[in-house]
């Protein structure tokens, strides 16, 4: 799997959403057997004025609908932005296998936090890669909420 490739990919839905004013964090699922991209997003929380329009919520909820599956268990997530709790758990839900992450957050992610509940049994645990085009993903969030700040003063 050309990991470099799909980050890219969940970087460009980042764009999409620095682009309509949302927080910048894109991302994409891929099926393993395939490589093919089954869906596509990013943040959508202004836009449909719902706190938990996260990316990661979305890219899963078309995951399902498209392939009419409630468990993507041959699936790897790609998203710009380390999932916050509540993505990483819905992430552990759907038994995604694998997820790449870009930029760690050390406000608001959760699925590095989790790494120890998910170790509980009967919980399902991806396997977990951060730190994925790292300055890219960073550098995009910085520039917002810089400009976020700037349009303030």
């Amino acid at each position: 799997m050309n990991v470099d490739f799909f980050m890219k990919e969940a970087i460009f839905e980042a764009d999409k959403a620095f682009n309509l004013n949302e927080v910048p964090v894109g991302g994409i699922i891929v099926d393993n057997t395939s490589n093919k991209i089954i869906s596509r997003s990013y943040n959508t929380v202004n836009k449909d004025k719902n706190a938990i329009k996260h990316c990661e919520l979305n890219l899963i909820h078309e995951a399902c609908e498209k392939l009419k599956l409630k468990y993507l268990e041959n699936m790897t997530l790609f998203v710009t932005l380390e999932p916050c709790t509540m993505c990483a758990s819905a992430i552990s839900e759907v038994h995604i296998k694998n997820v790449y992450f870009g930029a760690y957050d050390e406000k608001n992610g959760g699925i590095e936090k989790l790494r120890v509940a998910f170790k509980r049994e009967n919980i399902f645990m991806p396997s977990i890669y951060g730190g994925i085009m790292e300055t890219e993903c960073s550098n995009l969030l910085k520039k917002f909420f810089k400009n976020k700040y700037d349009k303030k003063n």
